[in-house]
């Protein structure tokens, strides 16, 4: 594949709900386009994008796929992106790569979750974007009711370049409103047809409508079309351009992706009105502090963002990047400013799927790979180590479901941090942490089909069985109440005796552990008292009523007494553990559990399922606010023993529309009938061990 110029490329990325076609119609691109002779489809899994076994096997994209289409000598590169919104962290990283985004909507069902989500995201980000309405043969489509919908959920800004030709199995083609042409198609063929006077007179409609959003965007083409001038056609493509750059148009077509209907418009299309890298003048990073402005140029010096890794164990890793400033070549020294290490590159090539094509240099603006990189991870910037600038790295959301993860056999431990480090670099969203204090290896990501696919590929890519349990809860133990107690130790056998005898207050205490003494005239001598503490607070690692750590207590070392020959420390480190313990049983010991501080974001029609939800959890609601949006924010706290499946209850109740963020809050004292099922259940444990 030869290089291309920056005004020669396009970076799109398809979005869209899961099952829209976004996968269908990127192979239905490569066939238009000659890439392919037999068009490929997910249902027979021998598609270019979806190559991953996980993916193969389960009939959905899990990442993205970079698929480069060369069109009348332009290169579109076309970013594939998940529907499903556990690997909603593709999408992010396909963006960061593409100047524009299509968005797929699937005819026959309307508007979905995906769809707004996906919307939502173009409109944060100000995306230049399309809309592909795909399955155009399926039954019982209502093509203007469908625009109206869009139009009335996201804006008047969308506007039908193309309306259909025939309905169902009889949709053969559509009238393209820009150019005033009907097209038919037979197999990928499109020939033009006579247009009929009732679509003569739609295409006035919508052009119409075109032309006023193209006058807002100069002030010479305002002023033409208030004096009732007619646009040339330079300046309706030039003034389209325009307005699909600055989000104020959004081209709206039509097709069927499977049966290669639409491929060859759309590509026309993103041609002529979406912006090339170059139309997106420069970038913005910083180095020491300071502020540097880059062109997107190849006359600058090298600059480039690490977008997507892919960790194979055959392979390799394989590091895929945007080429930013300047360009790539084999021999390019390269520069990681983000760690600050220098890299060597294990050759230079275009991914098409799993296919690398080799490359001799990539251009500003396109999009590449190479393989080996040490130090580098997704969101890096590569750069000329003398001209050294950081750029921005991706911030994906953060796992909202845990799991524990353990092996099937004894002795895969190291295996599995080994695995799961490699997996963490190909996918962002997705962490995995050691809990201290329960021993557990946690993994978290942003839903249960995500985590199964990470354990899918444990098994197939790195030979490792595990499973998945819910998380053991960190719980604590304290006091509500005041005990003064003796604790003695006292041991004759032969030689050197044991003696040590201490009398301790515990009492509640606002900080984790305090230790006092009110010693009078001596009865416990000073040089013991070090030994007294360590005794207690080696005690507290595990409390009388389940064994969990004990917190908010004070001690205070009152009174006792010693042997002059057999008292030592050790003596009065037991005596210490022996007073701790029949203290703690004495001051009515409680259970505590973490509670947790959630911000859950929704739409408003799902506040009082979300909020009931919230009491059975035995949560509290602190406040609610309405965001700019729309949507509706509640703000609450609920025990964290209840909150482990949430993520998955949420997406449920809300149909996957609501999101949420959780961080630990404090202690609470869990009610008696459940700390009484707690206890006896870590009793059980500790008889079984």
């Amino acid at each position: 594949m030869k290089s291309y110029s920056t005004d020669k490329i396009r970076n799109v990325s398809l979005l869209g709900h899961s099952s829209n076609g976004k996968t269908t119609l990127t192979e239905a691109l490569l066939f238009q386009a000659g890439v392919t002779t037999r068009q490929g489809k997910v249902t027979e899994g021998n598609t270019m994008s979806d190559f991953d076994k996980q993916e193969i096997a389960r009939k959905v994209s899990i990442a993205t796929s970079i698929i480069p289409v060369e069109w009348n000598n332009i290169k579109i590169n076309v970013l594939d992106t998940p529907g499903y919104f556990d690997f909603i962290g593709e999408m992010y990283g396909a963006k960061r790569a593409s100047e524009s985004s299509v968005l797929l909507v699937d005819a026959s069902a309307g508007i979905e979750v995906g769809t707004e989500k996906a919307w939502k995201n173009v409109e944060k980000y100000k995306t230049p974007r399309m809309i592909y309405v795909n399955k155009m043969d399926k039954e019982n489509i209502n093509f203007d009711k469908l625009v109206e919908d869009l139009q009335s959920t996201f804006g008047e800004k969308i506007i039908p370049f193309a309306f259909p030709i025939g309905e169902a199995e009889n949709f053969k083609g559509f009238v393209s409103v820009i150019d005033e042409k009907a097209y038919e198609y037979s197999g990928k063929t499109r020939k033009e047809v006579e247009l009929t006077d009732d679509q003569m007179q739609r295409i006035e409609e919508i052009k119409e409508k075109i032309k006023e959003i193209i006058a807002e965007t100069d002030e010479a083409l305002m002023e033409k079309y208030f004096d009732g001038g007619d646009f040339t056609p330079d300046e309706i493509e030039k003034g389209i351009k325009l307005a699909v750059k600055s989000t104020d148009l959004v081209p709206l077509i039509l097709g069927s992706a499977e049966k290669t209907i639409g491929a060859d418009y759309l590509m026309d299309l993103i041609i002529k009105y979406m912006p090339s890298p170059a139309d997106m003048e420069s970038v913005t990073g910083n180095w020491n502090d300071k502020e540097i402005v880059r062109k997107i140029d190849v006359n600058e010096p090298f600059s480039a963002v690490v977008f997507k890794t892919i960790a194979d164990p055959f392979v390799g890793k394989i590091s895929i990047f945007k080429v930013l400033s300047g360009k790539i070549t084999k021999d390019t020294e390269v520069f990681n400013s983000t760690k600050e290490k220098s890299e060597k590159l294990g050759g230079l090539f275009f991914l098409r799927g799993k296919n690398q094509i080799e490359a001799t240099e990539i251009l500003a603006g396109d999009i590449g790979a190479t393989s080996k990189l040490n130090y580098t991870q997704t969101g890096d910037t590569l750069c000329d180590k003398n001209n050294p600038i950081v750029y921005e790295t991706i911030s994906y959301p953060q796992p909202t479901l845990f799991m524990a993860i353990e092996p099937k056999n004894k002795g895969d431990e190291e295996k599995i941090s080994a695995s799961l480090s490699k997996l963490m670099e190909e996918d962002p969203t997705f962490l995995i942490q050691r809990n201290s204090e329960t021993k557990q290896l946690l993994i978290g990501g942003q839903g249960n089909v995500q985590l199964s696919v990470i354990v899918d590929k444990l098994k197939q890519n790195f030979g490792v069985d595990v499973v998945l349990t819910s998380p053991k809860i960190a719980y604590r133990e304290t006091i509500k109440g005041t005990a003064s107690v003796q604790g003695k130790h006292k041991k004759q056998s032969g030689g050197a005796g044991q003696y040590g005898d201490v009398h301790i207050r515990f009492e509640p205490c606002e900080e984790d552990f305090v230790f006092a003494e009110e010693i009078f005239g001596g009865s416990v001598p000073r040089n013991f008292w070090p030994a007294v503490e360590k005794g207690i607070r080696e005690s507290l690692e595990h409390g009388v009523l389940a064994g969990y750590p004990v917190v908010n207590v004070k001690a205070v070392l009152f009174d006792g007494s010693y042997h002059e020959v057999d008292s030592n420390e050790m003596a009065f480190k037991i005596a210490a553990s022996l007073a701790f313990k029949k203290g703690m049983e004495a001051a009515k010991p409680v259970l505590l559990e973490p509670i947790v501080r959630v911000e859950i974001v929704i739409p408003e029609e799902y506040m009082g399922d979300v909020m009931g939800d919230m009491n059975k959890r035995r949560g509290r609601i602190l406040g609610m606010e309405q965001l700019p949006d729309g949507s509706q924010k509640i703000v609450a706290e609920a025990p964290h023993a209840e909150m482990f499946e949430y993520a998955i209850d949420l997406r449920a109740m809300t149909q996957a529309r609501g999101s949420f963020t959780m961080e630990f809050a404090r202690y609470e004292e869990v009610p008696a009938m459940i700390a009484e099922k707690i206890i006896e259940k870590a009793k059980k444990e500790k008889e079984n061990h």
